[in-house]
C-alpha cells in the first residue's frame, strides 16, 4: 500500500520513475544532485515508491520524543560522536552486523554550492565491501531513479569519474546549487589506496 501510495503521489506531482529497483541487501545510496528542502522529502517518496527501506543519519539530539518516534520510523538513524570514534567507523560497523542495509549518506553536505564533496560515502563504502548506487533527482527532466551500482575499483579518481559521468546532465531545482562532483583527496596522489581485498 505504502509503495503504491508514494508512486500515485509522485505522478500527481508530474515526476517519473527511472532505472530498476536495485538487486542488492547492502549498499551506500548518494543523492544528488542536492540543492532545496524538496530534496529530503521526495528522496523518501522515490525509495518508498521503489519498495525501499533507507537508513540516513542525523545527530543523535534529534531522535528525543515525540519527534525521535517520527524519525525513526523515516529510517533515521542516532549518530552520537564520541572522542575516539568516527561516523565512518561506525557505520562500517553497521554494515557488518547488519544484513540488509541501504545507508543513505549525504554528498554535498549542504544545499548550498559546494566546491567539494564529502568523501565519507566512498570510505564507508570502500572499508565495509558495498558497492556505491547513486540514485538522482532530475528536476530538469522531472525524473528520479537509481544508476547502476559502483563495485569501487581503489582508483580514486576512476570511480569518482563514474560518478561524474553519471551525473553530468542531472539538473536540481536551483542548479547553480549544484556544485563539482569532485573531492579533495583527488588531488591528492597520496590518497590512492589498492582495492580491499576480499579474501
Amino acid at each position: 500500500m505504502k509503495q503504491q501510495i508514494a508512486q500515485w503521489l509522485l505522478r500527481r506531482m508530474g515526476w517519473r520513475l527511472e532505472g530498476a529497483k536495485p538487486d542488492l541487501s547492502q549498499y551506500v545510496l548518494i543523492a544528488a544532485p542536492h540543492t532545496s528542502n524538496w530534496d529530503f522529502p521526495l528522496m523518501l517518496l522515490f525509495a518508498a515508491a521503489f519498495d525501499i527501506r533507507v537508513t540516513w543519519m542525523a545527530k543523535h539530539s534529534l531522535f528525543h520524543p515525540p519527534m525521535g518516534w517520527v524519525m525513526r520510523a523515516l529510517g533515521g538513524m542516532p549518530i552520537i560522536r564520541h572522542k575516539n570514534r568516527n561516523v565512518v567507523s561506525s557505520m562500517v560497523d553497521s554494515f557488518r552486523t547488519t544484513a540488509h542495509l541501504v545507508l543513505v549518506v549525504p554528498t554535498e553536505g549542504t544545499r548550498a554550492r559546494a566546491e567539494y564533496w564529502k568523501s565519507g560515502f566512498y570510505h564507508i563504502a570502500r572499508q565495509a565491501r558495498v558497492p556505491i548506487v547513486p540514485s538522482f533527482l532530475d528536476f530538469g527532466l522531472k525524473r528520479g531513479g537509481f544508476g547502476p551500482p559502483l563495485h569501487l575499483s581503489g582508483n580514486l579518481q576512476r570511480d569518482m569519474q563514474c560518478l561524474r559521468d553519471f551525473y553530468q546532465d542531472m539538473k536540481g531545482k536551483f542548479p547553480h546549487n549544484f556544485g563539482p562532483i569532485r573531492l579533495k583527496e583527488e588531488s591528492d596522489q597520496s590518497t590512492q589506496e589498492p582495492p580491499v581485498s576480499s579474501e
